[in-house]
């Protein structure tokens, strides 16, 4: 059998057939024939297959138009060994295989027989590498064709730099590290092939056939809750055929893992969490690799990560979750979305004031005053000159969304809306993480009710980690700024990355995968379009 650089001796499955296959086309392509790579015949058709790619023809054009995989060279064989290696096994990154072909692909390789057949190869290996290298480093899609709201800039790399970089390098080892080198991604491409292995074996069994069951039941609707827990591995094998203590505990587990109140108690909310399908949940996987993808960068050594569908924020210092709160992000409703994005905190403002963004004060507070002057009446109307305007002296009938010639702002107080701090990233979308005297929202599942920004519950435990870095007396200091009633600003000594994510699947430092609902219908959005180009659930091969 012939070997390849990069996979191993007796390979089973899928790859080691397909790589077996093709023994005849690398065994045409080795042989030494200096003559082919530096005929006009082949030059000729290199220029003619780049020319349709800006990219590419400069790369050709610069190298002389030289062979980069097609010549008898050990070096050019490994670099093709490598990248029908990857492209055969994409599937396993949620990486749409058939985009790259590898069938044709080799086909076009062994039927290869003229300087030109060579010439015209080399040029689609040389898009197909370029384009399954951006697929797996910054993802299948593009964000922002997906939904408006996914504003995250997205670190492409420069394509001819691909090229110079690869072949420069260790082919099998420059593939490997395109892929985001993060424990949450190797972490969610484990919890993908596990899904796919569940799927080929038929998933988790049937559905529990009741809307609710409480501790203390029996029949054969526990026995279906049971056997569901037990085959997602919340509960260990029994043949209990009542909802007892045991089983409480693995619905605990499963509400904790699900974002759920953990009453243990398998009301409609946590049931139908538990009906999920194996294909349902695969698909947030595979999206949740797509957004990784997508930021595939440094994110700081210490940054603060704002989980939107999970409704939490935490400070991650070095890979470890060091502080997490509970928050409430923007509501499921046109214009209140929570938009994706990254960017760096700069400030905290202490006691802050509470600009009315326009928008809220023409479509929310202009109809009320038009009905009761006095509506919102902690809230000051400003005049363009900035002063504060008596609500007796306007008018507000003669007034529409367009000619409203006043502005809203709320002094600092407990009643501020943005409670007493709040974190400024400044951004143009204007988004911030803050405060609020609305505590109770906290306590519920799903915690979408803001404009837009993100409130915390625990406002100021998250400014005491902050300023840890900087004051040998957080708290102390923190109140002192409080206490004095005025908007303060302190800045940070070290600017902090954040990064507004929407993950639907993530795992956990205890090695759990959770999963949370979809609330703004974007995960669903981008599964879409991942199938459209190609992507597909399947069974594991091998």
């Amino acid at each position: 059998m012939i070997k390849y650089p990069g996979i191993k001796s007796g390979a089973t499955g899928r790859l080691a057939t397909f790589l077996g296959a093709a023994a005849v086309a690398f065994t045409v392509l080795t042989s030494p024939a200096p003559a082919f790579a530096q005929s006009i015949a082949f030059k000729q058709a290199v220029a003619e297959a780049a020319s349709r790619d800006a990219d590419i023809a400069t790369y050709y054009r610069i190298h002389g138009y030289a062979p980069v995989w097609t010549d008898g060279s050990d070096t050019q064989r490994d670099r093709r060994a490598a990248l029908m290696a990857a492209i055969s096994t994409a599937d396993k990154h949620g990486l749409p295989t058939a985009r790259y072909d590898p069938i044709g692909l080799m086909e076009q390789l062994k039927n290869a027989k003229t300087p030109r057949d060579r010439g015209l190869v080399d040029v689609e290996m040389t898009k197909v590498f370029l384009q399954y290298a951006r697929d797996l480093q910054t993802g299948v899609v593009v964000p922002s064709r997906i939904d408006s709201a996914i504003v995250r800039e997205v670190p492409y790399r420069d394509r001819q730099g691909y090229m110079t970089d690869f072949t420069s390098a260790d082919p099998m080892q420059f593939l490997r590290d395109l892929r985001p080198r993060t424990l949450e991604y190797n972490a969610l491409m484990r919890e993908k092939l596990a899904m796919e292995n569940l799927l080929s074996k038929g998933g988790w069994g049937p559905a529990v056939p009741v809307a609710s069951l409480k501790p203390g039941a029996q029949g054969n609707a526990v026995v279906a809750l049971r056997n569901r827990l037990i085959a997602m591995g919340y509960l260990k094998r029994s043949n209990s055929m009542r909802y007892d203590a045991l089983m409480e505990d693995a619905v605990r587990e499963f509400q904790q893992d699900h974002g759920l109140n953990t009453d243990g108690v398998a009301g409609n909310g946590t049931m139908s969490e538990i009906n999920k399908s194996v294909e349902t949940r695969l698909k947030s996987v595979i999206v949740a690799m797509e957004r990784e993808r997508w930021l595939n960068k440094e994110r700081g050594p210490r940054h603060v990560l704002v989980n939107i569908p999970a409704f939490t924020a935490a400070i991650v210092d070095d890979g470890r979750v060091t502080f997490e709160t509970r928050t409430v992000v923007g509501a499921t409703k046109a214009g209140r979305y929570t938009p994706e994005f990254s960017d760096t905190m700069e400030y905290i403002v202490v006691n802050p004031t509470w600009n009315v963004p326009r928008s809220i004060v023409t479509k929310e507070y202009l109809p009320s005053m038009k009905t009761n002057p006095g509506a919102a009446g902690h809230i000051d109307l400003i005049d363009g000159r900035g002063r504060v305007v008596s609500r007796d002296s306007v008018d507000f009938s003669q007034y529409n969304a367009r000619n409203f010639p006043f502005s809203m702002r709320q002094k600092p107080g407990s009643r501020n809306a943005l409670g007493l701090v709040k974190f400024i990233f400044p951004n143009k979308h204007n988004i911030y993480l803050h405060d609020t005297p609305s505590k109770n929202l906290f306590a519920r599942d799903v915690r979408a009710f803001s404009h837009g920004c993100v409130r915390l519950k625990d406002p100021f435990d998250f400014a005491y980690a902050l300023l840890a870095r900087q004051e040998s007396d957080p708290v102390g200091f923190f109140k002192a700024q409080l206490n004095t009633g005025r908007e303060t600003f302190v800045h940070l000594d070290v600017e902090l990355p954040v990064h507004l994510i929407y993950r639907t699947a993530f795992t956990t430092a205890r090695g759990h995968t959770q999963y949370r609902a979809d609330i703004y219908g974007r995960d669903a959005k981008i599964w879409d379009a991942l199938s459209k180009a190609g992507v597909a659930m399947g069974a594991v091969q091998g």
